[in-house]
């Protein structure tokens, strides 16, 4: 043990030379090396958790950097749990850090999961929060919690010591949809930072032994008033029987965008030079046509259904969005609605 690096928290009594003892042994998992991944893998690393997995199979793009302060510029267009890899190595060479580069699904997610103690969930859509739920609850591993929208943020503990799970907060996924994620709506990197710091505040606090877990606790945090409350739930017998995992994306009815008629930007920049005559539709919200937009007819997606007339149905329409999402959502709509046209969606987004 290297007393002289861990020194200011191993006096610490809470800590103290045992508690360090648990850290280096402790076994965590991280999903996702993003905005919250970034300062809870810093965190650890510093405090010196010995075994850290991480699962991440994004790459590192420029609009990261504002939020996910491991990365730099040279790192763009690297795979990010490579990149983290060599940071968090130079940051503390004694910890061992095991790297998945894969999306994490129902397939492989119980077999990741196994060595580790727990995890920590930095994810930003439902079907991965789910789906770690579901995971942790077979596996009898509690995992920690964190989330943004805006500028307030949310941290909770579940499955600890058979304690509430996901699904007692959450019983079910909200429509799909209808909440955005932060590339389509923006994000503070000083929240991220705020939260992915508390989450693995408790981590270390789950290893130590020291403190209060946030268990059957949501911690909520306001930072344009830099308030927090506390809000108790109870844990649900029911939802502790778990017994296999499902596809997740049917379950937070996420559209199949492989099932979809897509377009790329380069067939819709020769659609546009050629002249051919068809209709763009941008169904973001107007304050975000209004900053950014590639032209087209703006009918924000919460109106669409009550805008069909705007819509030419006898030529091929385009919908558009920031990143894909919501022009795959307006499809959906229209086709459960059966209304029939030649519908196309913008891949990749604006």
């Amino acid at each position: 043990m290297d007393t002289n690096r861990y020194n200011r928290q191993i006096i610490l009594p809470e800590i103290g030379v045992e508690g360090q003892q648990k850290l280096l042994n402790a076994r965590v998992l991280v999903i996702g090396a993003g905005g919250l991944g970034c300062p809870i893998l810093q965190y650890l690393v510093a405090a010196g958790v010995g075994n850290i997995g991480l699962v991440d199979a994004d790459v590192v793009s420029i609009s990261n950097l504002h939020r996910q302060i491991l990365y730099t510029v040279a790192d763009v267009g690297k795979q990010k749990v490579s990149v983290a890899k060599k940071h968090l190595l130079n940051q503390n060479p004694a910890v061992k850090i095991d790297v998945y580069p894969v999306m994490l699904h129902s397939s492989n997610a119980l077999e990741i999961f196994q060595p580790y103690d727990f995890v920590i969930d930095g994810s930003d859509n439902f079907a991965t929060r789910y789906l770690v739920n579901d995971a942790c609850v077979i596996s009898k591993k509690a995992f920690i919690s964190g989330s943004i929208f805006k500028f307030e943020g949310q941290i909770s503990v579940f499955n600890y010591q058979n304690g509430a799970t996901y699904r007692c907060l959450y019983p079910e996924p909200p429509t799909a949809g209808s909440v955005p994620n932060c590339s389509e709506i923006g994000v503070i990197g000083a929240l991220v930072g705020i939260i992915g710091t508390m989450q693995a505040a408790e981590a270390i606090k789950i290893i130590t032994g020291a403190g209060e877990v946030l268990s059957g606790k949501l911690l909520l945090f306001d930072m344009l008033t830099m308030r927090s409350q506390i809000i108790k739930f109870k844990a649900i017998e029911s939802n502790k029987e778990i017994k296999e995992l499902i596809d997740y994306q049917e379950f937070c009815g996420d559209f199949p965008l492989d099932s979809m008629q897509n377009i790329d930007a380069k067939t819709l920049q020769s659609w546009i030079d050629e002249q051919r005559d068809f209709q763009l539709i941008d169904v973001r919200n107007p304050h975000e046509f209004e900053r950014d937009n590639i032209g087209g007819k703006n009918i924000p997606l919460d109106d669409l259904l009550e805008s069909i007339a705007q819509l030419d149905l006898q030529k091929p329409i385009v919908f558009c969005c920031q990143t894909g999402l919501r022009s795959a959502k307006a499809l959906e709509m229209l086709l459960k609605e059966g209304i029939k046209g030649s519908f196309y969606t913008l891949s990749g987004g604006i």
